[in-house]
């Protein structure tokens, strides 16, 4: 397990997850809070609209309902709006969460989640919120392109699964690897003003929307 030079997010390596998060889950915070329910958030599918085309994810209130009502809760406060997808790692994940915009980034670093207990598995398609460790859950995202059921046991709770656009998701640009992972701080405190300039050829969730 590394800890990356420019992140306080954790970086499981060789086959395993590399955690997002926004915060280091060393220094002392408020505790963890249960995700509020999203005004008008009644929907259990998000379209995702990328770059790429379209993608639908059939959330699972049954299996991760913190984890749910958070995702609802970020759709419904527009925070989908023109992010990168600043990791995508072929035969392993997309990973995405991180606004466009600094000053949307601060106000939800601290906004921690505690952990669903995992009820699904991290298999092809299902999304699952990036961690650096217990109770750290806050706005960043994984979809799996395979299985990686070895994240099961490690705590990663998939709160939804790609049920229309997986071929659109495996189109999207992977030709950076991690390296826009590796610059977090940077993405958080610049924004797209950063990954634009950077990373041109990243593709971008453009809006998402609850039906």
């Amino acid at each position: 397990m590394l800890r990356s030079r420019a992140s306080t997010c954790f970086l499981l390596l060789a086959g395993a997850l590399a955690t997002g998060c926004n915060s280091d889950p060393a220094t002392p915070t408020s505790p963890p809070s249960q995700a509020p329910a999203a005004a008008g958030a009644t929907g259990n599918k998000v379209r995702f609209e990328t770059t790429k085309g379209a993608v639908v994810i059939e959330l699972l209130p049954d299996a991760a309902p913190l984890g749910v009502a958070r995702v609802k809760e970020l759709v419904a406060a527009g925070f989908f709006a023109d992010i990168g997808c600043f990791r995508v790692v072929p035969g392993f994940v997309v990973q995405f969460g991180i606004s466009g915009d600094p000053k949307i980034s601060a106000q939800w670093r601290e906004k921690k989640l505690q952990d669903d207990a995992v009820k699904a598995s991290n298999r092809r398609g299902y999304l699952t919120f990036a961690t650096a460790g217990p109770n750290t859950r806050t706005t960043q995202l994984f979809i799996n392109l395979k299985d990686n059921v070895q994240l099961d046991n490690m705590g990663f709770a998939p709160v939804g699964k790609v049920v229309e656009g997986m071929d659109v998701v495996d189109k999207l640009y992977s030709g950076y690897g991690e390296r826009p992972s590796n610059a977090q701080p940077q993405i958080e405190s610049q924004g797209n003003a950063y990954l634009k300039v950077q990373f041109p050829e990243l593709d971008y969730i453009k809006s998402a929307s609850l039906q």
